[in-house]
């Protein structure tokens, strides 16, 4: 043994361990060099008891002495780059398997296995932060192994003391990895705010962007990633009218015209869907048309509820005015999100008034149907009245704002806007314009202020206004700050440019109610007053009203009081 052993020991000099190690093995081999003689001719080879061929007990003989290889980097180019698609406890610090011999279970250290935290040791590892939260006790051993700087592996049962059965502890192993945590920005945010570890650990945030600008130079480097996609996944090439009609969709993602979206899934997915279609023609490329045909049959596969909400509109389920004039009635637009598909809808809302102590009472508020933002634009409608009506008198006004037919939530202060509209025709007694919808927030001063999904919204009032015959007169109210984010479908920019249809932008509320009743609004002039005949004035003299007889009312209580007593 002495020139095999030596020869290894000069050739691992530089390892302390590993010379160590080989004389072990040497005096363990001497001790039991019983164990490696040839049994004679006819002599039975046992072990334990139970008889065992020569080559199986030659094998068990020489098992121990195995050299069991974690990881090996010799093809490797440069520092290691691991992702773990499941980072389970056992496949981030490795596990201890076990074999069953004679009806109990053994190891050795040959069983040991190494998990991503070997493979990636002196590179990185990359992780989905919700996976690994999904799986047991594998967050916590994470955290372990980075905060001390080494890998212990553990059998997950014996250290819950699960099972009995005996197992290997190995030495721990020093740990130098950059742990990368890919997830939602909400996942960030909570692990952040619950986990006191977890700021300690990973310190360094990455946010990244969801939409790039849309310019000349930005539409080039899109129309070269569509080309390197489609080359990527072997589909047919785009022409210029279909690389224009995918940008322009992008731009439709990402809710701006002046954007484009980097989710990169949902472009190939119709990139893919397109190419299709240009397969069913027979087209070496794929075009305008194709690109358009994948998005309507996506959307198809996802309008279900959109088309029957519209069947129940035109059957007079939900009542929806299109024409004609109504006093407090206004058509509002909301936004319904099924997944990754998203519809406008419009809403048919409506206010009451009468005299009361200057509250505003929000319907959907008071059945616990509104969310907090809703009922915040709500109050904000208090706060307009007061401030631009009657302001030597107090507020004497009892009015009730709601959105008809309306069984499920109600969220957002998009329809702000419109409930003031129906709020100050209810006052001024002056009918709105049933042809038109409305979004829009608005502030305290009569801002009107922009809101999400404007597209989606334009495009469900139309629909609507398609099935029952556009006169001419229907269009949408919108705000004058979300121009900038129309990208609406072909058939809407036709409708406006042939003058079936309008799209009317504002900026205040004084412009909205002058398009919607067809009078205008009025401003007070040097002696406070408004112009007779306006909106305004129509409001302020109602309101004026209400401030009068209260305090008629008022004394009349306090008159019958002093003779009671």
């Amino acid at each position: 043994m002495n020139a095999l052993i030596d020869e290894l020991k000069k050739e691992y000099r530089e390892l302390p361990d590993v010379p160590k190690y080989l004389a072990d093995v040497q005096k363990d081999i001497v001790d039991n060099a019983e164990d490696f003689r040839e049994a004679k001719e006819g002599e039975q080879v046992t072990l334990f008891g139970m008889p065992l061929p020569q080559a199986q007990a030659a094998e068990t003989a020489l098992r121990r002495y195995r050299v069991n290889v974690l990881i090996d980097h010799n093809s490797s180019n440069g520092a290691p780059v691991i992702y773990e698609d499941n980072p389970s406890y056992n496949n981030l610090l490795g596990r201890i398997e076990h074999l069953q011999q004679m009806g109990v279970l053994v190891t050795d250290f040959t069983l040991v296995k190494a998990g991503a935290l070997h493979r990636a040791n002196g590179g990185y590892l990359i992780i989905e932060a919700l996976k690994l939260l999904q799986q047991p006790f594998a967050w916590e051993g994470l955290k372990r192994a980075l905060r001390s700087g080494e890998i212990r592996t553990e059998s997950l049962g014996q250290m819950l003391s699960l099972i009995s059965t005996v197992s290997l502890e190995p030495e721990p192993i020093p740990l130098n990895v950059k742990v990368v945590l890919v997830g939602e920005r909400l996942l960030y945010y909570l692990l952040h705010n619950l986990d006191p570890d977890f700021g300690e650990l990973f310190k360094v945030v990455a946010d990244f962007e969801e939409t790039m600008e849309s310019d000349v130079e930005a539409n080039l480097v899109y129309a070269q990633l569509i080309a390197s996609i489609a080359r990527k996944e072997g589909l047919r090439r785009f022409d210029r009218t279909g690389v224009a009609r995918v940008i322009e969709h992008s731009s439709r993602l990402a809710g701006d015209a002046e954007k484009l979206s980097i989710e990169m899934q949902k472009i190939a997915d119709l990139l893919r869907e397109a190419d299709y279609w240009a397969g069913q023609t027979n087209r070496n490329t794929v075009n305008g048309d194709d690109v358009q045909r994948a998005i309507d049959t996506q959307q198809h596969r996802s309008d279900r509820l959109r088309k029957r909400l519209q069947e129940e509109v035109q059957r007079g389920t939900i009542l929806i005015d299109t024409a004609g004039e109504t006093v407090g009635q206004v058509n509002g637009l909301s936004v319904f999100q099924l997944g990754n598909f998203s519809f406008g809808h419009p809403s048919r809302i409506t206010a009451r008034v009468r005299l009361g102590t200057g509250k505003v009472v929000d319907i959907e508020r008071e059945v616990e149907l509104g969310g907090p933002i809703h009922s915040k634009g709500v109050l904000i409608l208090s706060g307009f009245l007061a401030g631009r009506f009657v302001p030597d008198k107090p507020l004497s006004v009892s009015a009730s704002i709601v959105f008809e037919q309306s069984y499920a939530g109600v969220e957002g202060d998009s329809a702000s806007s419109a409930e003031l509209y129906a709020l100050l025709s209810a006052l001024a007694e002056v009918p709105i314009k049933q042809c038109l919808a409305v979004t829009g927030s608005v502030n305290q001063h009569g801002q009107v202020q922009p809101i999400g999904g404007v597209n989606e919204k334009i495009e469900g009032f139309f629909d609507i206004c398609k099935a029952r015959g556009l006169t001419g007169e229907h269009g949408v109210i919108i705000p004058a700050a979300n121009l900038r984010h129309l990208m609406l479908r072909n058939e809407v920019i036709e409708g406006v440019e042939t003058g079936k249809f309008h799209i009317y932008a504002v900026e205040t509320i004084d412009e909205g109610i002058e398009i919607l009743t067809g009078l205008s609004a009025g401003k007070r002039d040097e002696m406070g007053k408004f112009p007779d005949g306006s909106i305004n004035q129509r409001v302020e003299r109602r309101l004026t009203e209400f401030a009068e007889r209260a305090r008629a009312f008022r004394e009349g209580a306090g008159e019958v009081e002093r003779q009671e007593k």
